[in-house]
This record gives structure tokens, C-alpha cells and sequence, in this order.
């Protein structure tokens, strides 16, 4: 498999093709239709290109990682790996948002119209709120919440509303939050990989989950916060399994609970659990005892929202009805059913690419399940592919996809540990994230 780095470009070649395909046919529909609603199709972004202050910043991050990334993995202690590749993700993030400036690129971000922290006067009564909650999802009802507001699980709002009441106001703050946040992503992917599988792959995989293109939408949006949750809900049951904790099992139940209230498309992180549980020393026949933690966790969340007056059945269900009055409705599926695939290219970058070519031949190769180390990581990573497409024929994920799926992007990155040559699959995704940051102006 290592002896095979043109069918690893091939496949790289075809993803381009795929990206190309997506702007030109996308530009086209845009430009006669106008029913994409995105200025540079298939991402949510501008033709601007720019610099700024976090452009030298960033470029020397990209060199350095490029240049002592996979030395630096290979022989840092393990708890010194996850603290640097948590700083570094985080540095690489921050970076990346302060090229657009502080107010562009992080404080302003969540304070935009269709944002989180516009409805914080409107939770002085949380209580009182969550039992309204769905009086406000559908257009056309008195007072509706903005798009992201109404499009979440009122804990993506909460957060927010939480961070205000401890005294962390303002967009500032809350950017910050998605990016120290979201920076613990990868730290969870790599405790996951670690657990399963082995250390050899986690520490091959790190630099890529550092210096990932994919940072360009952690920050700063919502969801690089609720990647990191759902990231720590796969972590915390490999681990349980791994050990046969209960508690960790109940923990992770816990954030599979808060993961479901902070986005409805997140229920798809199963899948990934599903393969932890397939991975575990007992298989499928895992001890009941975990499973009863997990669902004890796991009931938690939904029990306190239940209990507070949210009903989140009839809030996903008007979320359906809210999603297809807006430009959800009138975006085609037949061009988002493919170019969303584009924009999982563009977040991903062509390491990821190579890898996942490279994670299908250790798929067949395997046995079902993989029980060989080596190829234990490609079904945590065929796990998330799945939840990604499943997602993406849904049809409620047409447009923006670059940001919504970014707790799924997170768990393919694993397959960059099948490369050969990883400072130059590293140079690739550097070079692709400065790109899309200093040539585009992202929504997010």
C-alpha cells in the first residue's frame, strides 16, 4: 500500500476535478438562477483577496509544522503530544481568523444577525424560554428566532447565554470560547485513535489534525464547539470501552445527550459510536453494565430539557417546516447533493483525500471487524464518512456544509496516518488553508 503514491495523486486529481466542477457549474446557476445563495459556490464566501495580522502568524505556524510536525509527534511523550497539538490547533485557528482582523474574523462573527448572542437580552427567563422555544422556530410566528437560533437545539444558544451570565460578554469572548474549544477536537480524535487502535497511529495523525484547512471554519463558528463535544463523546467510550469504565461509558452518554441538544444533524454521531462499540474488547456483546452507563448518561440532558418545557420532536419538526421556508427550500438539491461532497474536499484537503483511498484498502483488507491494529482506525473513519453522506442526502444540509460538518470532517483526518511522506501531504494542507483564508472572504 505504501509503494502506491500515483493512485494516491489520481485520487487527489479527482477530487480537484470535483472542486472545479462545483465552482463552475455552481457560478453558473448563481449567475442565471441566483437560487445557490452563496457568492463563490460551493462555500459561503467572497472573492477578496486580502492579508492581515494574523497572516505572519500563520505562515510561520504552517513552516514550523510542516517542518518539526511529524519529528515532534514521533517523540514527544504522550501527554506532552496532546498539549502541544491542542496549543498548536488552537494557534493555527486563531491565526487563520485574525487574517480577516479581530472584529472581522472573531469578534463580530456570532454577533451578526442570524447569530447566537443577537437573542441573549431574550433568555432572562431561561426557564421561562425553553418553554417558548418552539413558539418561535417556524416564519411568521410573532417574534421567530434568526436562522441559527431557530436551526439548533436551544443548548447551542445556552452556551452562549451562559458565557454572558459569568461575565464572558461580547463576541470577543465567545470566539474565543469556539476556538479554545474547538481546538480539543483534535486532542479527542487522538485519545479515540490511541484507545482503539494504537499509539503509532495517533501520532502520525496529529500533525494533520493540527494543521488542518478545516481551522479556516473553526473559527469562528458555533459548530467548531459542538465538534469538540461530539468529539469528546466518541473519546470518553473508547476509552470506557477500553478500560470497562461505567463512568467513563455514563460521561460519554452525558455529552452524547448535550451533542444532541446543541445540533439535531449531530444524532449522526452514532455511527462513530457504533464503531467504538465494534472496535471494544467485547465486540458487539459489550458488557451490559457500560451500555446501561451510557444510556444513564446518555438520558441526562434530554430528561432536564424534557422537564424544563422543551420538546425537542416538535422542535425538529418545525425546523423542517422553518428550513424549506428560507433558502433552504429554494436551493436545488441536485447541485448541493454533489458539491457539498466539494466543499468536505476543500475542508478536508488532499491528504485527507489520499488517506481515505488508502483507508479503503485497508477496509478490504481486514476482517469484519478490523481486528488488526493497522486497520482499526479506517472504520472510525468509514463510521464518520458514512454519517457525512447519510447527512448529505438528507437534503438539510444543502449549502454551508463546510461549517456543519466539521464534527464528521474531524474523525477522517485519521486516515492521514496511512501516508507515506507526510511533510509533503502536510505542505499541501497548509498551503490549501492560506489559500482559501487569504484569497476568499469566508462566511465564517
Amino acid at each position: 500500500m505504501t509503494r502506491s503514491p500515483r493512485r494516491d495523486l489520481y485520487a487527489v486529481g479527482a477530487a480537484a476535478l470535483l472542486v472545479v466542477a462545483a465552482v463552475l457549474v455552481g457560478r453558473h446557476i448563481q449567475d442565471t438562477r441566483h437560487v445557490l445563495y452563496v457568492h463563490w459556490p460551493p462555500l459561503l464566501a467572497r472573492w477578496d483577496p486580502h492579508m492581515g495580522p494574523g497572516t505572519p502568524a500563520a505562515v510561520l505556524l504552517a513552516v514550523a509544522g510542516v517542518a518539526y510536525g511529524p519529528s515532534l509527534a514521533a517523540r514527544l511523550t504522550w501527554p506532552a503530544l496532546l498539549v502541544t497539538a491542542w496549543a498548536s490547533a488552537a494557534a493555527w485557528i486563531l491565526s487563520l481568523a485574525l487574517v480577516d482582523g479581530w472584529h472581522r474574523g472573531l469578534a463580530g462573527r456570532l454577533t451578526t444577525r442570524e447569530e447566537y448572542l443577537r437573542v441573549i437580552g431574550r433568555f432572562h427567563d431561561i426557564p421561562a424560554t425553553l418553554r417558548d422555544f418552539t413558539h418561535h422556530i417556524v416564519a411568521g410566528t410573532p417574534d421567530p428566532w434568526p436562522a441559527h437560533v431557530a436551526g439548533h437545539p436551544p443548548a447551542a444558544t445556552l452556551t452562549f447565554v451562559l458565557l454572558d451570565r459569568v461575565g464572558l460578554r461580547g463576541g470577543g469572548w465567545a470566539g474565543m470560547w469556539c476556538v479554545l474549544t474547538g481546538a480539543t477536537a483534535c486532542v479527542a480524535v487522538l485519545v479515540a485513535v490511541r484507545a482503539l487502535a494504537d499509539e503509532a497511529p495517533a501520532r502520525r495523525a496529529a500533525p494533520f489534525l493540527v494543521l488542518t484547512p478545516a481551522a479556516v471554519w473553526f473559527g469562528v463558528s458555533a459548530d467548531g464547539w459542538f465538534a469538540a463535544v461530539a468529539a469528546w463523546t466518541v473519546a470518553l467510550l473508547a476509552l470506557a470501552v477500553t478500560r470497562r469504565s461505567p463512568v467513563l461509558a455514563a460521561a460519554s452518554g452525558l455529552l452524547l445527550g448535550l451533542t444532541c441538544y446543541l445540533s439535531y444533524g449531530l444524532t449522526l454521531v452514532a455511527l462513530p459510536l457504533l464503531a467504538v462499540l465494534l472496535l471494544g474488547r467485547d465486540g458487539v456483546r459489550a458488557r451490559p453494565v457500560l451500555l446501561a452507563a451510557l444510556l444513564a448518561g446518555l438520558a441526562v440532558v434530554p430528561a432536564a430539557f424534557t422537564l424544563a418545557g422543551f420538546d425537542w420532536w416538535t422542535a425538529y419538526r418545525l425546523l423542517v417546516t422553518r428550513y424549506f421556508q428560507g433558502v433552504g427550500g429554494r436551493r436545488p438539491y441536485g447541485y448541493w447533493v454533489w458539491a457539498n461532497l466539494a466543499c468536505t474536499v476543500l475542508i478536508t484537503g488532499p491528504a485527507t483525500v489520499a488517506g481515505l483511498r488508502r483507508t479503503s484498502v485497508a477496509l478490504a483488507r481486514a476482517g469484519t471487524p478490523p481486528r488488526a491494529a493497522p486497520a482499526r482506525p479506517a472504520l472510525l473513519v468509514a463510521a464518520a464518512l458514512l454519517a457525512l453522506l447519510i447527512a448529505d442526502l438528507s437534503g438539510m444540509s444543502k449549502a454551508e456544509t463546510e461549517r456543519i460538518w466539521l464534527p464528521f470532517a474531524m474523525w477522517l483526518f485519521p486516515a492521514c496516518a496511512y501516508l507515506p511522506r507526510p511533510r509533503a501531504w502536510l505542505a499541501a494542507q497548509a498551503v490549501l488553508a492560506l489559500l482559501l483564508n487569504h484569497l476568499l472572504l469566508t462566511g465564517w
